[in-house]
């Protein structure tokens, strides 16, 4: 099968910070939307089910744009804040700060 350049993965958010997560992403900084751009990220969506959230993006060269990330100030004082609202969390700094799903479909 060929593969897309999507990215996805899910969260499930903390009750008590769900407010919070949705309203900071309804109203994102314009600082961290251009630093996923520069990174190569784009079309990128978050899609709220209760808690869980999923998220999908479009990259070229994934492994490229987390370490772009990783050393971005604004992003890290982003994911600073809200990786206290994931249940478990994630580190821009381990070698795998996001679990992927699979990609088992693509229709071009």
């Amino acid at each position: 099968m060929k593969k897309s350049n999507k990215f996805a993965w899910t969260w499930t958010i903390k009750d008590e910070c769900l407010e919070e997560y949705v309203r900071l992403h309804e109203q994102p900084w314009e600082e961290i939307l251009d630093e996923h751009s520069r990174a190569g990220i784009k079309n990128y969506s978050i899609f709220q089910n209760g808690t869980q959230f999923f998220y999908c993006f479009e990259c070229d060269d994934v492994d490229q744009a987390f370490a772009y990330i990783a050393k971005s100030d604004v992003c890290n004082k982003w994911n600073a804040i809200t990786s206290t609202m994931v249940k478990g969390s994630f580190d821009f700094q381990e070698t795998e700060p996001i679990k992927a799903m699979k990609e088992v479909f693509y229709l071009e």
